[in-house]
């Protein structure tokens, strides 16, 4: 049997990266943890990640949680240390040739 333990060692992913991922999904931590492995192999899951601590920061900045505020700038400082595809923009799905020459020709 894996314990949680085994499974934090196969996420590619800290444990505070995975709470983080818990706290802003409202997630227990197993099932953050099987989310956060998911989007770190997806091409738009770094920035999605990045973009949950950045909102549970905000959250922590609005309740005035200081002490969570620089703990979660810790761990998005991590993240994307070892994600550097974070920081990449996730560009909008492409529109084929033929929908920008009708919009061109209307």
């Amino acid at each position: 049997m894996l314990t949680l333990k085994d499974c934090l060692a196969l996420a590619d992913l800290s444990e505070d990266e995975i709470l983080a991922i818990a706290e802003h999904e409202h997630l227990p931590e197993i099932a953050a943890l099987e989310l956060g492995h998911y989007l770190v192999h997806t091409p738009s899951g770094a920035p999605a990640i990045r973009r949950m601590i950045l909102d549970d920061i905000a959250a922590a900045e609005a309740r005035g949680d200081r002490l969570r505020v620089l703990t979660l700038k810790l761990v998005l400082k991590r993240f994307c240390d070892c994600h550097p595809e974070a920081l990449a923009a996730v560009a909008p799905p492409e529109r084929s040739a033929g929908t920008s020459r009708q919009r061109a020709a209307s």
